[in-house]
């Protein structure tokens, strides 16, 4: 056998090793409750498939092996708090060929967002018998506040149909097909009856991005925001329907400064409501707005 028969037994070799290397799916977790990973554990049947089709190279929430990178899908649940958060999100960037936020922290923040409406310095303080031990950032931000971002997956949690539909996509090499459209078409294809027409119960569907499948409607509960800002929300209009079924301005900046306190829309409402920065006066400001 020659020099360049073996040359060429082992190049093809090499291209059929790569062809047969499964995608490689990553799993990452900074400040987060963890609900968001568990919906990928809860896919159950599904999961399945997903391991069939790609290895799952990190994931610590389920396994303790750790495959190093480059990844070609990097899954990142939770926000970014810590000085070092910033220093290991650049490093998973540059080791993701695609990275997709998944849940309410990883894209807007959380609701460990509230932090940025107060000093964090304050609440160390209180909190911990050694604050100069903490390290922590004075706000806690997206990921997409410090790296590219390639797709946000809303929710808290994220819904498992959506999250295995962006995994498909990417690792076929589509954009994934997540509806922009507001809770309100969910409950209309559920055939819920509107809890603000039938019952006078305030509700952010008008506003929120679909994915839940309107459950909270479904059992007569307005919804609480839990996927975020919808496209173009229209918060202004919504706000006039809240305040006609008796909500104060205080009672309004709190309905918006939840899952996703920092997301631009919600974050407009609630400071266009004319609360104070600080939400420890939201009694005080309900009391002299209402008198």
């Amino acid at each position: 056998m020659t020099a360049e028969t073996i040359h060429a037994n082992h190049t093809e070799q090499a291209v059929r090793a790569r062809a047969a290397r499964r995608p490689r799916l990553a799993v990452w977790k900074f400040a987060s409750c963890d609900g968001c990973q568990l919906t990928l554990l809860d896919c159950e049947d599904e999961l399945l498939s997903v391991a069939a089709n790609v290895e799952i190279a990190y994931f610590l929430e389920a396994s303790s092996a750790r495959v190093p990178g480059p990844y070609d899908v990097s899954l990142v649940e939770g926000s970014v708090t810590t000085p070092h958060d910033v220093e290991r999100i650049k490093h998973i960037r540059r080791v993701s060929r695609f990275l997709v936020t998944i849940g309410a922290c990883a894209t807007s923040g959380g609701v460990q967002a509230l932090r940025n409406l107060a000093d964090v310095r304050e609440f160390a303080s209180i909190v911990y018998a050694r604050p100069d031990y903490i390290a922590t950032l004075d706000r806690s931000t997206p990921i997409s506040a410090h790296v590219p971002v390639d797709f946000e997956l809303r929710g808290c949690p994220i819904d498992k149909g959506q999250l295995l539909e962006v995994i498909g996509a990417f690792l076929a090499g589509r954009r994934p097909v997540v509806p922009p459209h507001s809770v309100c078409v969910e409950c209309k294809a559920r055939g819920n009856p509107c809890v603000m027409v039938a019952h006078g119960t305030p509700c952010l569907g008008p506003v929120t991005q679909a994915g839940c499948g309107a459950l909270c409607p479904a059992y007569n509960r307005g919804c609480f925001g839990c996927f975020g800002p919808m496209e173009t929300p229209n918060t202004a209009a919504l706000d006039g329907l809240l305040r006609a079924h008796g909500m104060s301005e205080a009672e309004l900046v709190r309905v918006y400064r939840t899952f996703n306190v920092a997301a631009e829309p919600f974050r407009h409402a609630s400071e266009r409501a004319g609360h104070p920065r600080d939400p420890r006066n939201a009694g005080e400001q309900g009391a002299e707005g209402d008198a």
